[in-house]
């Protein structure tokens, strides 16, 4: 029912979807075969970067030219999470109110919850829900992340890595880690001094990377988010790379991979619970105790306690 209200435009039957995703509800498994026959009918696009570089500005102006283009939206910001209380401000979405309003745009701020790479645990199970409802585009904005935050690069169609002047010399520029995961480089607040250099080093560092015949090149757009200037170059941009994806048959691998990482991360899910559940016998503990006095070393109880999961 809650599937069927999200076809038809409710955004509280959506809302109520990404709910059960988040908080891992019994009835998960039956809302996602309900969303399965929906898989794969969104443009997925992720956005990541460095804090204050523009994140949350350039997917409102984003969301404002696919609009104009009459396309449906759904956004998923993921914001970070306290590691005392576990709370989040979820602030990210008041920099969209411009399309609080608009029927065709659904936000949903997301917490991290402690999970790593710049992105929630649910959020792959919540794209599934937006492209369920509809939406033919999905944008989903990162935490602020650092050089090695890259999982948006397995959840996204197309990745966009988001820069400004002055947030580090040349050197960042040929880092290993989010600068390898880009498909498209947006050089926000570019009206700022050292646009140029940033831009330069930037295509040095594509320069050299080894491609072979027809492979992406990574696009380097400028634009100044605030203004709303360059946004349809990112567009464009975007649209580009989706092209070229689908002539080289990389759109149907990049997604078969994220389905294996969905996969892979529900079983290690249901592995990890029922490892939970031998704490409250005495598998565990015997084992450990083992392990502690030396009677046996870990490699060899980790193999015992598969061998009960198994059993």
């Amino acid at each position: 029912m809650l599937v069927r209200r999200a076809r038809e435009g409710d955004p509280r039957a959506v809302a109520r979807l990404i709910t059960l995703v988040e908080s891992g509800d019994a009835v998960l498994p039956q809302v996602a075969a309900a969303l399965a026959p929906y898989a794969g009918q969104a443009q997925v696009v992720g956005l990541t970067g460095s804090p204050g570089v523009g994140k949350s500005t350039t997917t409102n102006e984003l969301v404002r030219a696919l609009r104009a283009a009459g396309r449906r939206v759904g956004v998923l910001a993921i914001d970070p999470s306290s590691p005392f209380t576990g709370g989040a401000i979820l602030g990210d979405r008041v920099r969209m109110q411009d399309h609080a309003t608009d029927p065709g745009v659904y936000i949903r701020s997301m917490s991290s919850r402690g999970h790593l790479g710049g992105l929630s645990a649910a959020t792959p199970q919540a794209v599934r829900v937006l492209e369920g409802a509809g939406c033919d585009v999905v944008l989903v904005e990162t935490v602020g992340v650092g050089q090695a935050e890259v999982e948006v690069a397995s959840l996204a169609d197309t990745t966009l890595v988001l820069l400004a002047p002055g947030m580090g010399d040349a050197i960042q520029a040929v880092k290993a880690g989010i600068l390898e995961i880009a498909d498209v480089f947006v050089v926000n607040k570019a009206d700022r001094d050292g646009v140029d250099a940033t831009v330069r080093d930037i295509q040095g560092m594509i320069a050299l990377g080894e491609r072979g015949p027809g492979e992406w090149r990574p696009q380097v757009v400028r634009s100044v988010a605030a203004r709303g200037e360059g946004i349809d170059d990112v567009a464009a941009a975007i649209d580009k790379h989706r092209a070229w994806l689908e002539q080289h048959d990389q759109l149907r691998l990049r997604r078969e991979k994220r389905a294996a990482a969905e996969i892979e991360a529900i079983a290690l899910g249901a592995l990890r619970a029922r490892i939970g559940s031998l704490r409250d016998g005495t598998q565990l503990s015997t084992l450990a105790a083992k392990v502690a006095e030396g009677a046996l070393d870990p490699y060899a109880a980790a193999d015992e306690l598969l061998a009960q999961l198994s059993s």
